[in-house]
């Protein structure tokens, strides 16, 4: 490597590590005994024997991998089963099925941008939508965190003769819901689409007959013309993938155009398998995204002490994640490493990663969460936040 890109990257380093920004992956056991309130496995599914077993008759039927892009060989029975079940679920006309969440908006957004179209995006959306949105070459302009008025401000400027509104259906920081009555009202008055990721409420959100399937499903936006949904398979499904869900017009022209589809290999049937008994799951027992939301609940209740003597509370909405604004990512970092030691893993959140600068600490509830792992996990929380200078 050349001296001078040696001496940027440890300028770079430097930088991080006097901000305490430093990231490292930290490995965990099969056995480990930590009390999970950091992962995504909303609703206890990626170790769930179904899903195992699924995955396992998968790779005997169909080998360890798609073995090539979708349009070549890589287009399994289990990818196109997932699509029809997955859309069913969500109340949707199709889907497609990506090789991850990421590529999935990134696939979406860049097959439907280009100069002629301009996105008004959520300042809060995720990096993956962001990609998407620089990567389109479309003019992209951000609204004020869940303020309609401020979305429409952007589109009734508009000179661009296609528009785009993106936003989150569950935030994965704040936690909090995006206001989709309003926004598809708004999609309708300025002839949009309206992009919805609905990455946090897949398995989770959902009222009535529709528990689980999303905040989408059973409302006036499911099948809409004007509305898509991106989703993960990695989250409360337990797997791994992502997918694009909307008519079988915006279907047809992502398999002709989504670069991060056609010239990616496809999702492994082992995934897509696994995927497909979580689909399966979550429309049989939807008992667990009740679950979830009552575990959350009750850890923000737990909390609520702790955080009320600091003259702050829990951030949290209608899914699984809790968000505790720190002082400063130092103090986020030692939280978590106490948190660790005490037997919790929990989720630290520093910048760039938080959309408005403030670290937090994020905990995300679990559908399998015990009583008693609710009430260790607080106690072993209000004694580190009590704590806080």
């Amino acid at each position: 490597m050349s001296t001078s890109m040696t001496q940027w990257l440890e300028q770079q380093a430097s930088v991080r590590d006097r901000r305490g920004l430093v990231r490292r992956p930290l490995p965990r056991n099969a056995d480990e005994q930590l009390i999970d309130l950091a992962s995504n496995d909303y609703l206890g599914l990626a170790t769930d024997p179904r899903l195992a077993e699924a995955a396992a008759a998968a790779v005997s039927s169909w080998g360890a991998g798609a073995t090539s892009s979708r349009l070549v060989a890589g287009t399994t029975r289990l990818h196109l089963d997932l699509e029809q079940e997955l859309a069913t679920l969500a109340g949707m006309e199709t889907a497609l099925v990506f090789s991850s969440g990421y590529l999935a908006n990134m696939g979406v957004i860049t097959a439907l941008g280009g100069p002629g179209t301009l996105i008004v995006a959520d300042e809060h959306c995720h990096a993956s939508m962001i990609d998407g949105f620089r990567l389109s070459r479309s003019r992209t302009e951000s609204f004020t965190h869940n303020s309609v008025e401020d979305a429409g401000r952007l589109l009734a400027d508009r000179l661009e003769p296609r528009a785009l509104i993106a936003v989150e259906s569950l935030y994965s920081v704040l936690g909090d819901e995006a206001p989709l009555a309003g926004l598809l009202a708004l999609a309708g008055q300025y002839d949009a689409a309206l992009l919805i990721d609905e990455a946090h409420s897949l398995g989770v959100t959902g009222a009535g007959a529709f528990q689980g399937r999303g905040s989408v499903a059973g409302t006036a936006l499911a099948g809409h013309p004007n509305v898509i949904v991106t989703a993960t398979l990695s989250k409360a499904l337990g797997s791994q993938g992502g997918a694009v869900l909307g008519s079988a017009l915006l279907r047809e022209h992502l398999v002709n155009r989504a670069r991060s589809f056609i010239f990616d290999t496809g999702l492994a049937p082992a995934s897509a398998a696994a995927a497909l008994a979580g689909v399966r799951i979550i429309r049989d027992e939807p008992w667990r995204a009740g679950s979830v939301r009552s575990n959350a609940a009750a850890l923000a209740a737990g909390l609520a002490p702790a955080l009320a003597a600091r003259g702050a509370e829990v951030e949290h909405g209608a899914g699984a994640v809790q968000s505790i604004p720190m002082p400063s990512a130092e103090s986020a970092l030692a939280a978590t490493g106490a948190a660790r030691t005490a037997g919790v893993r929990i989720g630290c959140f520093r910048p760039p990663s938080v959309p408005d600068g403030i670290s937090r600490l994020r905990l995300t509830a679990r559908a399998t969460l015990t009583p008693k792992e609710i009430e260790d996990s607080c106690a072993v929380l209000r004694s580190i936040l009590e704590e806080l200078p």
